[in-house]
């Protein structure tokens, strides 16, 4: 541990003494689908450090000099500096039709009051969806006490495999930033997700991280994806249209950049809040330039922000390579993996991962992780040190609300603890970023 411990101080000190100051451009129109793309996107509506994660916290970057342009007052937010208090995460929880009994769901099974959330219902789902779903947000006093849960109300129409799943996420990220910048990791996930460990189980064990840590898996190594995915051009009709369909390609192919290495992975990803800010901002151009280029690729969440972490200098070297997720794929592996069920109860369990998808809304296997996983009564938030109310009777303990600091982490919190260990180690960690 000391040797890693080593590794990443020096690393880390050496990217922060390279950083560079150049003047990013605020207003890059250049392509029409890309002006679409960030419209759509942008504009529209702990514990101490030292028990078994003992890396250093970067410490806050010096703003650049005051040169007279607009350019020069960007530059990177702070990284939190160690504190008594348990991290805050922010969520973003999409679904599409039919989708909104799944995402409260999720919700609750997700919910803690030092968090934020952000509720995407996909534009193409009905009426009756976008009530339930802004009426049991407005309803629940818990939500209303704490107000950390938005319902996005002018939503964005999301094409499968289409950019506008990136525009969507850094649309949340947005929402997320500018009602309050006091939440530490970004963590994106779909309707058809679910947990695994309780927010007492994963909040304990993230006091202990570094804050600018990005967990996000990813590969230069994108094989078949060359032909099929990197040099096809797509455009996605969720850019300027109101109906939902799906991409179309044009018959011109492209060769690969060469101004940034390509990176694929895992679309699901947590993401430290510095490095958020650099994708909203983009104080170096980058993350517009990569933009530019993901638009018209094919299935861009499995590449967008693997690109940018692992090209820029400041936040290659805090990457972990994991999406933090059960996920079964078939051999081979086909477009989507497999739905879970009770069968794969105990494989779960022993991932010792925080998530896992896809479920169906509805599916026994929810109940069984409620019930031996979370603690989670029907109709209830998963109960955590927050909650001091009685249960007797069925009563719901959170129902009365203490200290919300206060973490009372049960067996979830050490599975998690073993495999954030093993993803830190000195097999797993250096050796498998931004390669």
């Amino acid at each position: 541990m000391k040797k890693l411990k080593h590794y990443y101080s020096h690393h880390h000190n050496s990217s922060e003494q390279q950083r560079k100051c150049i003047f990013p451009v605020i207003t890059m129109i250049s392509l029409f689908s890309l002006f679409f793309l960030l419209l759509f996107a942008l504009t529209l509506t702990p514990l101490s450090a030292t028990r078994f994660f003992p890396f250093p916290i970067s410490t806050a970057t010096t703003p650049p000099p005051p040169y007279p342009f607009v350019e020069s007052k960007l530059f990177p937010l702070p990284i939190p500096p160690p504190s008594p208090l348990p991290p805050r995460l922010a969520y973003l929880i999409s679904g599409s039709s039919a989708d909104a009994s799944a995402i409260l769901r999720t919700l609750s099974a997700l919910y803690h009051p030092r968090n934020r959330y952000v509720l995407h219902l996909d534009r193409d789902s009905s009426p009756e969806d976008r009530r339930l779903l802004t009426r049991h947000v407005d309803r629940h006093l818990t939500f209303q006490k704490f107000r950390n849960v938005r319902v996005v109300t002018k939503a964005n129409l999301v094409t499968y495999r289409g950019p506008t799943m990136v525009a969507n996420t850094l649309h949340a990220a947005a929402i997320a930033l500018t009602e309050s910048d006091d939440w530490d990791w970004f963590i994106n996930l779909s309707a058809s997700d679910y947990p695994l460990v309780t927010q007492d189980d994963l909040l304990h064990a993230f006091s202990h991280l570094p804050r600018d840590l990005n967990f996000i898996d990813h590969t230069s190594d994108i094989g078949w994806k060359d032909h099929q995915r990197a040099r096809p051009i797509i455009i996605d009709p969720g850019l300027y249209m109101t109906k939902k369909q799906d991409v179309f390609w044009i018959t011109q192919r492209r060769s690969r950049p060469t101004a940034f290495k390509l990176f694929t992975g895992s679309a699901w990803m947590v993401l430290s809040r510095s490095f958020i800010d650099y994708c909203i901002w983009g104080w170096d151009n980058l993350p517009r330039t990569v933009l530019m280029y993901y638009t018209n690729f094919i299935s861009s969440p499995e590449g967008y922000f693997h690109t940018v972490v692992c090209n820029a200098q400041e936040f290659k070297n805090t990457t972990v390579n994991s999406d933090l997720h059960f996920i079964a794929w078939d051999n081979p592996p086909r477009q989507h993996p497999h739905y879970l069920s009770l069968d794969d109860m105990k494989r779960m369990v022993d991932s010792n991962a925080p998530f896992a998808r896809k479920f169906h809304g509805d599916d026994p296997v929810l109940d069984k992780i409620d019930a031996e996983l979370l603690s989670r009564g029907p109709g209830m938030v998963v109960p955590g040190g927050w909650c001091i109310g009685s249960r007797l009777n069925g009563s719901d303990p959170c129902s009365v609300v203490g200290n919300t600091t206060v973490l009372r982490p049960g067996p979830g919190s050490k599975r998690l603890e073993t495999l954030i260990k093993s993803l830190l180690s000195d097999e797993n960690f250096r050796p498998k970023q931004c390669v």
